[in-house]
């Protein structure tokens, strides 16, 4: 594994050369905001290409605003249509191909596609010797395998936009990384925090949907209250920083306002403060190793009074768990959570399911998973497993119907 330190020599354009940016996922909610942090340096960057799965509206209003050389979209079938309605000059590409082609166009490339489908946009950016800013952690997480690899290659560098991986990155930066002890990563605790698992057997789709200080995209929101969105990310912590699962822990703090925090072996903890705010994360991975001129969650220091933490909930919450012991399990078991969990969450937003559904699913699907040899894993093995383990989770989910 390769561990992501931070490195004071990394650059990207400055000065009179503008940074050139790809936004692929840029009508969702990580892309939106960062187009709006963009906006506000346009001296600083340049966007040259954007793309989305199907948002045809939203990609021709930000084709119109920014002036991409290259729009792509997911759904070949829309290229047509997305191509009529925008001005001469600008290029469509289409397709999971599409996609990926925007990936290697830019100095910088934010993945903001959600689910496993960004893996091909983070190996494409990393293969092409790019920046990129990171903030789908499912290609990592369920990629690990054949990421490690070609994040070896000359130029490739992930920066995370995850608030608290962003926020590590930060605080590995006051030290040697042979001086950390363990990585603590926070937790809002999300909408059902506090509750017991008897009290949220019906619970609804949109009270689940009610997360109380982030705005997040549905399928992150529902993570967030089944603490799998904080499993993931012990996950690729791990594989971002190449620290051991022992030295991770997850502590609930629901102000939100200490992203994350390292602590060093001579006990000293450096945590980074902000408002929540996810452009802040997104323009540190643009301006990397500088910073944004733009504050974005600054904190009013003379009314902020209180920051509680506690333990999370093991118990009503076991999603957490399932990530430690699919990460510890290593090899492709990662990705079969992954997968169960993407299958799992669909059905409960469809209404499918109730919501402690969810982990019985996704245990249930990983306790079929058999660890592999020691062969070198391919993409093909990675989208193997993720098929197989979806296939299975949804054979799980007739015994789980609501009906």
């Amino acid at each position: 594994m390769t561990p992501l330190t931070a490195d004071p020599e990394a650059t990207v354009p400055s000065g009179a050369e503008r940074a050139t940016v790809s936004v692929v996922g840029s009508t969702g909610s990580i892309g939106t905001q960062t187009l709006d942090v963009v906006s506000r340096d346009p001296e600083r960057f340049d966007v040259v290409a954007i793309g989305a799965q199907r948002s045809i509206d939203t990609l021709v209003e930000q084709a119109l605003a920014f002036r991409p050389r290259v729009v792509a979209i997911g759904d070949a079938s829309l290229a047509g249509d997305l191509a009529s309605r925008l001005p001469p000059g600008i290029e469509v590409v289409a397709g999971v191909d599409g996609l990926a082609a925007i990936a290697t166009m830019a100095d910088v490339v934010i993945n903001g596609v959600v689910g496993f489908a960004g893996l091909t946009v983070t190996l494409a950016a990393l293969e092409a010797g790019s920046r990129l800013a990171l903030a789908n952690k499912e290609s990592i997480i369920a990629g690990a395998p054949v990421v490690a690899r070609v994040r070896r290659t000359p130029g490739a560098e992930i920066i995370p936009v995850d608030s608290e991986h962003c926020a590590i990155h930060q605080c590995l930066r006051s030290g040697r990384p042979d001086d950390v002890a363990r990585l603590l990563l926070t937790a809002s605790g999300g909408p059902f925090r506090g509750r017991k698992a008897d009290e949220l057997a019906d619970v609804g789709v949109d009270e689940a949907l009610a997360h109380p200080t982030w705005s997040m995209g549905p399928k992150i929101t529902v993570d967030s209250s089944t603490l799998m969105n904080k499993g993931l990310e012990v996950i690729e912590a791990h594989e971002l920083f190449g620290i051991a699962y022992d030295a991770i822990d997850v502590v609930v703090h629901p102000q939100s306002v200490v992203h994350s925090m390292v602590e060093f072996v001579d006990g000293a903890v450096v945590a980074q403060l902000s408002m929540p705010d996810m452009r802040l994360p997104i323009g540190y991975a643009l301006a990397y190793p500088g910073r944004m001129g733009t504050p974005f969650g600054p904190i009013d220091w003379a009314t902020l009074s209180v920051l509680e933490f506690e333990a999370p909930d093991r118990t009503t919450f076991p999603c957490l768990d399932l990530a430690y012991r699919a990460g510890r399990t290593g090899d492709l078991a990662p990705a079969w959570l992954n997968a169960a969990n993407e299958i799992a969450v669909e059905a409960f937003l469809a209404g499918r399911i109730r919501w402690s559904a969810i982990a019985e699913v996704v245990e249930d699907t990983l306790d079929r998973y058999e660890p592999g040899g020691s062969r070198e894993r391919t993409v093909e093995d990675v989208l193997d497993a993720d098929a197989t383990a979806r296939r299975i989770a949804d054979g799980m989910l007739s015994h789980r119907s609501l009906q």
